[in-house]
């Protein structure tokens, strides 16, 4: 699929300025949840531009610099565990989704939202886009924008919780994440209401 095309196909409609927003780290045991919005210029090509999840570590920091280089517009949120267990994965994603758009220098004219869901209250025209980081060139941008960000942050939380390697799973509940879990009980940065972190918190110190 020509990830262009797709937004192209919005700008053809009037939406002059096309915002996608994706998130990063909806599922993780543990860290924020980051969201990116990118408004890309028409006509723009940016090779080998893709939903970050194809794409290796190294095409993601690559792409991260040009994405920011070339935007129109671009801002990154984040939301920390705390709220997540507060308030929700579910409503910390669409709060961290909104706070992102609200943080363009210019407003979109259109919002591709990745996902199946519509951000409540949201004063910009929007379209939820299933899996939209496969076909839109501007959530895949945001894509890349919010898994680069958020794998920066878990890298200098593995420094303060070495027994926890999130350098490795930034905090995904992996083999090696669970067995860290069962032995050291949570850190202050899991999300505790989050089921397989609830198994071990009686361990915690927090």
């Amino acid at each position: 699929m020509d990830l262009f095309l797709f937004d192209k196909n919005y700008r053809d409609k009037g939406f002059k300025f096309v915002a996608g927003i994706d998130e990063a780290g909806r599922g993780p045991l543990a860290g924020p949840v980051i969201a990116a919005a990118v408004i890309l210029p028409q006509g723009i090509d940016i090779p080998h531009l893709n939903d970050s999840k194809q794409l290796t570590e190294k095409k993601r920091e690559t792409l991260f610099d040009i994405i920011r280089e070339k935007a129109l517009a671009y801002a990154v949120s984040s939301i920390d565990n705390n709220a997540i267990d507060r308030i929700n994965i579910l409503q910390a994603t669409f709060i961290v989704m909104k706070n992102s758009i609200d943080g363009l220098k210019i407003n979109p004219e259109l919002c591709l939202v990745d996902g199946n869901h519509k951000i409540p209250g949201l004063q910009f025209n929007q379209q939820a886009v299933v899996d939209g980081d496969a076909k839109s060139a501007s959530i895949a941008a945001a894509s890349i924008l919010a898994k680069v960000t958020r794998d920066r942050i878990m890298i200098e939380y593995a420094k303060q919780y070495p027994l926890y390697k999130f350098e490795k799973h930034k905090g995904y509940g992996t083999k090696t994440h669970i067995e860290a879990l069962k032995a050291h009980g949570a850190c202050p940065i899991h999300r505790k209401t989050f089921a397989p972190v609830k198994l071990y918190l009686r361990n915690s110190d927090d």
